[in-house]
């Protein structure tokens, strides 16, 4: 069968189980079998595809009808620019989070020297090397996660970042001071787990459990951070878009200052900073 009949058969597979953006899914699933940009697979639509890109084709569609995140599928993800390799161990990079890695570049317009950052719940390392890409500075990333680390690694060699990655759990085996300490830990409630599409509840648990209120890792974060961050050092977190004002109040209650919150693209608020004195 020729690629472009494949593909309207499997935009027809995704639509009859009613999933969001059949025509965009099914193609990057073909462009990933075919190893083919969208404009070489359209000028090669005619084309004949063998027996076996089929079938792995077809198990790929099955796969996303089952709830397989399809950045898990084609290993792939876009993320401040970059092209991060993903699976089941780690979270997906989403451009919510994006915020984030842009306020730590402005924080960096604070401080002369070349600054030491660490970020802590690394996951697929996508905010330390979008860091890394971007600023001049000695990163380190930490996780508790040894096949977390694994991948943050695969993409710190695939996009030549130099970054100095730590197993840890939390602050266990850090050491030294900081200008900055960036996180984007688990923030969910543990009883709302269950509630979550099938897709998020693929992700890894341990990046998404957040505790019984979902603050438990900020309230470790504000705490254990004061011993590892340097004089107007900085504390940036990601968080839910309903948690500003109890995150703001830990870090307030830590004897953070000049606390603030931003929000995302969609007008949520996303991240919460404070200063260290």
């Amino acid at each position: 069968m020729k690629i472009k009949e494949i593909l309207k058969n499997g935009i027809d597979k995704l639509r009859e189980y009613s999933i969001q953006d059949a025509i965009l899914k099914a193609q990057i699933l073909m462009e990933c079998q075919l190893n083919m940009s969208h404009e070489k697979m359209i000028v090669n639509y005619e084309k004949e595809m063998e027996t076996n890109a089929i079938n792995e084709f077809f198990e790929n569609i099955d796969q996303l009808i089952k709830g397989k995140p399809i950045q898990y599928i084609t290993n792939s993800q876009n993320f401040f620019g970059l092209g991060f390799y993903v699976d089941e161990n780690v979270l997906v990079p989403q451009p919510d989070t994006e915020i984030l890695v842009e306020e730590v570049i402005k924080l960096r317009n604070e401080m002369s020297q070349k600054p030491r950052i660490l970020d802590i719940c690394t996951g697929s390392g996508a905010i330390a090397i979008a860091l890394d890409k971007n600023i001049e500075a000695e990163i380190f990333a930490s996780d508790i996660s040894n096949n977390a680390l694994q991948v943050a690694r695969k993409n710190a060699l695939k996009l030549q970042a130099k970054i100095k990655f730590l197993k840890s759990d939390m602050f266990e085996n850090i050491k030294g001071k900081f200008d900055v300490i960036v996180s984007n830990p688990p923030y969910i409630e543990v009883e709302t787990i269950k509630n979550l599409s099938i897709e998020v509840k693929s992700e890894p648990v341990i990046a998404l459990d957040g505790g019984k209120d979902g603050l438990k890792f900020y309230r470790v974060l504000a705490k254990k951070s004061k011993e590892h961050l340097k004089n107007n050092g900085f504390l940036a977190v990601e968080i839910g878009y309903q948690q500003k004002e109890k995150v703001m109040e830990i870090f307030e209650r830590e004897g953070f200052c000049e606390i603030y919150s931003k929000k995302d693209f969609g007008g949520n608020n996303r991240i919460v900073v404070g200063k260290w004195r």
